[in-house]
């Protein structure tokens, strides 16, 4: 008999990691909230500001820093918090820590 409920236990712990890889556990910003628009750049005014920047939106399981890495192809060439200045920078009244599922922010483009 334990070893029958160890082995079901084992199966669920198994299925709880695999709904938590694919799926995930937190939810997209439109779920929470269907009402609203999903993406801020189209509700805030366009930012003026000489820091190059592209627009991306966030998915499950980034970061800021896995945003950027990705959009350059390599690691960071400039220190952690460069870029989280240059982040709030960019997103005025923003968070870099408690960025949304699903919505679209600017980050800083160290590309050139």
């Amino acid at each position: 008999m334990k070893k029958l409920l160890g082995f079901l236990f084992a199966v669920l712990v198994i299925y709880v990691i695999y709904i938590d890889l694919t799926v995930g556990t937190l939810p997209s910003y439109s779920a929470v909230n269907p009402n609203q628009e999903t993406s801020v750049s189209e509700n805030t005014p366009k930012i003026k500001t000489v820091i190059p920047s592209f627009n991306a939106e966030v998915k499950p399981g980034q970061t800021v820093i896995s945003i950027v890495e990705h959009q350059l192809g390599k690691s960071l060439p400039v220190s952690i918090s460069q870029l989280i200045n240059d982040f709030k920078k960019l997103n005025p009244d923003k968070d870099p820590e408690k960025i949304q599922i699903g919505i679209t922010y600017h980050f800083p483009d160290y590309s050139k």
